[in-house]
């Protein structure tokens, strides 16, 4: 029995061992990951003749994650041309390798790649777009293909493509929704709050949804509470404050976005509270941003005040 459990063994690790083959060998250090980091250098610095130098006559670059299957490419003029733009338009421009990481330089082994060399990079890109303040801080990832005559022949781009497309809009005047200085949605906020105000806890909770989240600008993260943790946080409040009365402060907002069709209201109050145990008068301004689902039920509330006026 032991032979034959042996012989299998044996056999699976011969069989497992049997389907890996190389393709080729990949290096750590390669005069192509000089030229294509060293090109990298070039575009950052806004040097287009000498960007221009790295690269090959039928030099093409391609976005990586374009749908579009007779994508062309860009070519190198108008390659050229992005140098210069990238560096007029951002401030503090860099593309440097992201932590941890290094490029590869690969020689595959087929007949048709042995007279090129593919590096692959892992570089972040950061910038801040001088004309709409869009902050840049995205992981780039990047193959080049890199000739016998040591020039870019080839450049494909993985990226973030949401940012250049916050980009292109900040440029117009775009609207996003209809906020309101009246509406069913504020009421439940008013009611919601002077019914805690009058002690009628029952009543002032009823307009949350059972799986309500409440956050709190002092908590450290994405900390949060759900309702019943929220019903003992509001307890162990009240066994220390007295609430005097709870006043609004100019008037609640209601914003209905058209992006994510998001219903939220924003309100402003004073909590007059007197601390129990030294009877110190206590004013703690308050800004709730309660957000809503189709049903009229608080989804979410998060609460903005300085925890250091309560010490």
């Amino acid at each position: 029995m032991k032979k034959t459990v042996l012989l299998v063994v044996l056999l699976f690790t011969c069989i497992t061992y049997s389907q890996k083959k190389t393709n080729g060998t990949v290096y750590i250090d390669h005069p192509a990951i000089k030229i294509v980091e060293d090109m990298t250098k070039a575009f950052v610095s806004g040097d287009s003749v000498k960007v221009a130098s790295y690269l090959a006559d039928d030099f093409k670059s391609f976005n990586g994650v374009n749908t579009n299957s007779s994508d062309k490419g860009q070519d190198k003029a108008s390659y050229l041309r992005n140098v210069k733009s990238w560096k007029k338009q951002l401030d503090y421009y860099s593309i440097t390798r992201s932590n941890g990481a290094y490029p590869d330089a690969i020689e595959y082994s087929e007949k048709d790649q042995k007279d090129v060399v593919w590096v692959q990079t892992w570089e972040q890109l950061k910038g801040v777009h001088k004309k709409t303040g869009v902050k840049i801080d995205t992981p780039l990832h990047r193959l080049f293909v890199v000739n016998k005559d040591n020039k870019i022949k080839t450049i494909i781009q993985y990226s973030d493509t949401s940012i250049g497309e916050e980009i292109n809009q900040s440029y117009d005047v775009r609207e996003n929704g209809t906020i309101y200085n009246h509406h069913e949605y504020i009421n439940v906020v008013r009611n919601m709050v002077m019914a805690f105000e009058n002690k009628d806890y029952t009543k002032s909770y009823s307009y949350y949804d059972d799986k309500v989240q409440f956050r709190d600008i002092n908590l450290p993260g994405d900390k949060s509470f759900t309702l019943t943790e929220q019903k003992a946080n509001d307890k162990k409040m009240l066994e220390e404050y007295d609430i005097n009365s709870i006043d609004v402060v100019g008037y609640p907002d209601y914003l209905n976005y058209e992006l994510g069709n998001a219903k939220v209201v924003l309100s402003w109050w004073n909590f007059n509270l007197t601390r129990k145990k030294d009877k110190k008068a206590i004013v703690l301004p308050v800004m709730f941003m309660d957000n809503f689902n189709d049903a009229g039920k608080i989804i979410s509330e998060t609460a903005y005040y300085s925890a250091k006026v309560l010490e």
